[in-house]
């Protein structure tokens, strides 16, 4: 007991890491940025919706989530080391007024600025990095474009010219899913809850689909954190990117300490984007 006690104290009294955030990089998601969905057996996933990059999609996101439309729905693909998919598998029910059902297509973003830069291109990308407000970001050198990494949100959809209304969407559950880098929408990245979603059992079926009704996972409510009373309402922060805090933790990310073996880079899908609840 006391070997542990004592390594305990060592750690209690061990100095910051430089790649230690500080509060004030700490930053506030707003109430409308938050989508709160809450599965069967009182199972919440948390939704940070990406309004600045995909606008119009995230508009459409909004009105489904005001218009309740996900309520009584389900979780009905889970294809695994892929994703899990929820909406309205018979794709009949009506869309709410004002969502538009095929908005213009937001694959990319405006432009490739990240505060922090990997060290090295990846399979997918010339260029990739981590915004000022913590979303993983690539480039081609001519294109930019928020990539499909693990617990990321996008929009499902049918064949070009459809880009999908926001109804219907998915988050990688296993390996990251880049190869849908600028082929679907981003809308969102879960921030809360994802092992709710990443540890639903997995369909044989193709593509993951459920068999029947009974085995899809219900969603109870989908609410944006906005529209729910105020002594409920679940608060967020993300860690911002633009400080050199950050540049440490991803350089400790890309050359851990010995004994672990470092491959001297690392992907931008390897990033931990932390976020918390608001204290």
């Amino acid at each position: 007991m006391l070997p542990l006690l004592l390594a305990l104290a060592q750690i209690a009294a061990a100095p910051p890491s430089p790649a230690d955030p500080i509060e004030a990089d700490w930053r506030a998601i707003p109430d409308d940025e938050l989508l709160v969905m809450t599965l069967r057996g009182d199972r919440r996933v948390v939704i940070r919706l990406a309004a600045r990059y995909a606008p119009d999609h995230v508009a459409n996101v909004r009105r489904l989530a005001l218009a309740h439309w996900w309520d009584e729905l389900s979780v009905y693909r889970v294809q695994e080391n892929w994703v899990a998919q929820w909406g309205d598998r018979t794709e009949q029910k009506p869309l709410p007024a004002g969502v538009t059902d095929r908005p213009a297509a937001e694959f990319e973003i405006a432009g490739f600025a990240p505060a922090q830069r990997m060290g090295r291109p990846d399979s997918y990308a010339t260029a990739s990095g981590i915004t000022a407000d913590g979303w993983p970001v690539a480039s081609d050198g001519q294109h930019a474009w928020l990539t499909h990494c693990y617990g990321m949100v996008g929009v499902a959809r049918d064949a070009l010219p459809s880009t999908g209304s926001g109804a219907e969407l998915f988050t990688p559950i296993g390996q990251s899913a880049r190869r849908l880098d600028r082929n679907y929408t981003v809308v969102g990245r879960i921030v809360a809850g994802m092992q709710w979603l990443s540890a639903l059992p997995r369909s044989d079926a193709p593509m993951g689909m459920y068999a029947g009704k009974e085995e899809e996972w219900p969603i109870v409510t989908a609410r944006l954190a906005s529209d729910i009373p105020a002594a409920e309402r679940p608060h967020y922060q993300y860690r911002a990117a633009d400080n050199p805090r950050f540049a440490a933790a991803i350089a400790r990310r890309a050359h851990p300490e010995p004994p672990t073996v470092g491959l001297g880079g690392a992907s931008v899908c390897d990033v931990p984007l932390a976020v918390r609840k608001a204290p």
